[in-house]
């Protein structure tokens, strides 16, 4: 009941030093040891320091001296022998440049085989029932008329119409499904093995990742005060470094009503300040009222869209009063065109229906064979549904402090 993927992706990682590292290292061409927390470099690559711009190329296979430290021996990449390491800080940034290998060469690796990580989630089992009686069956696809006396005491009737419990049974249902998909955390161990078991049977109960989880533990986070269009360029600019393209991407953003309307008001008013055309903001009807003001879904920046979608089930999770969006790439993939997020189910078993139907029958005033000795039945939907976020590290998440 577990399905896996790779993430593959040609974003090159920023690599951070375990430890502090003296400066005035690798005077004459001389070799030294920087330590990082993860092996990443292999020999004959060349890396550049973030904080200082130096460049060093690695002479030797990386040692692993424990947990989160690796040894890479280097030499810096100078013309007359006169640089020496600048030192860094622990925590301190560095990224791949290229490699350089000499006559003869006998090995050679690539980046995108380091960039490599594998993801796992796993099916859950949703049910829900409803029961009835086969008079309530019996009364439910009929109108149901209330006398009631109004005026001078004059008898009208009311008429209500019962609720199909097909209709209700789904709603829930779906309710059900969608809202574990999306906030469910898994209940799984290390070891595929689930931590929650039925206390009669001992059975197992497998809970799935939902999107929201599996976004979070990767998502950049960006926090504001203020909505701004820096902040949606700020955004943009995130996703944009893990992005397979630098333009052409479309995200959507999935906020909770209060994000809604503060980037209905803030667009509104970051309109304002270009002094547009009057008829682009209110149109005269033929009935000559007036339509002021527009409904705003979406932001383009340097070749990047931001498409608003409003949900409620997000107001509901994160409150009314603070702002909250979660940003997707819907970009396909450009090599497979796998879709950014995919449900996973067995087959034929995302949704299922079944009846249970006792005295009466389905309507409640059938004759013939029955399931059950009441007078009554049972409505069941169930379902296997996961889902997979086949590239959570393109995301983001902005909250209002």
């Amino acid at each position: 009941m577990y399905f896996e993927w790779e993430v593959a992706t040609n974003n090159i990682k920023r690599i951070e030093f375990a430890d502090t590292v003296e400066e005035g290292l690798g005077a004459n061409g001389q070799e030294f040891v920087l330590p990082f927390k993860e092996r990443y470099y292999e020999k004959y690559d060349i890396f550049q320091v973030d904080e200082t711009g130096q460049q060093c190329i690695v002479v030797a296979r990386p040692q692993h001296k424990r947990d989160d430290y690796w040894e890479v021996t280097v030499r810096l990449i100078d013309n007359d022998y006169s640089s020496v390491f600048a030192g860094a800080q622990r925590g301190d940034t560095t990224r791949f440049i290229s490699n350089a290998m000499p006559e003869m060469h006998e090995e050679g690796y690539i980046k995108y085989q380091s960039n490599i990580a594998k993801h796992r989630n796993y099916i859950t089992t949703h049910r829900v029932d409803c029961s009835y009686s086969a008079t309530f069956a019996a009364m439910e696809d009929v109108f149901i008329k209330i006398g009631q006396g109004k005026g001078n005491g004059e008898m009208t009737e009311t008429i209500y119409r019962m609720e199909k419990q097909e209709k209700t049974l789904l709603d829930n249902f779906m309710y059900v499904r969608n809202n574990g998909l999306l906030f469910n955390k898994s209940n799984v161990d290390v070891n595929g093995k689930a931590t929650i078991v039925d206390p009669d049977t001992q059975r197992p109960i497998y809970i799935g990742e939902g999107i929201i989880p599996q976004v979070e533990r990767f998502a950049s986070k960006v926090v504001f005060s203020k909505l701004t269009t820096e902040i949606f360029r700020t955004v943009l600019n995130l996703l944009g470094e893990k992005a397979e393209s630098p333009t052409g991407n479309t995200y959507v953003c999935i906020c909770n009503e209060r994000l809604w309307y503060l980037v209905q008001d803030h667009l509104a008013e970051f309109l304002a300040h270009f002094h547009t055309d009057g008829a682009y903001l209110w149109s005269m009807k033929a009935n000559d009222y007036v339509k002021v003001g527009a409904t705003y879904n979406a932001y383009e920046y340097g070749g990047n869209t931001i498409i608003f979608r409003v949900d409620r089930t997000f107001s509901r999770e994160y409150g009314y009063d603070k702002g909250y969006g979660l940003f997707l790439d819907l970009t396909a993939d450009k090599t497979s065109n796998q879709p950014p997020i995919s449900l996973f189910t067995l087959k034929g078993g995302d949704f299922i229906s079944n009846k249970v139907l006792g005295v009466g029958g389905e309507n409640g005033l059938t004759s013939g064979v029955v399931s059950s000795p009441v007078a009554g039945g049972k409505l069941i939907n169930w379902g296997y549904s996961g889902v997979a976020v086949f590239n959570p590290y393109r995301s983001a998440i902005i909250r209002e402090a």
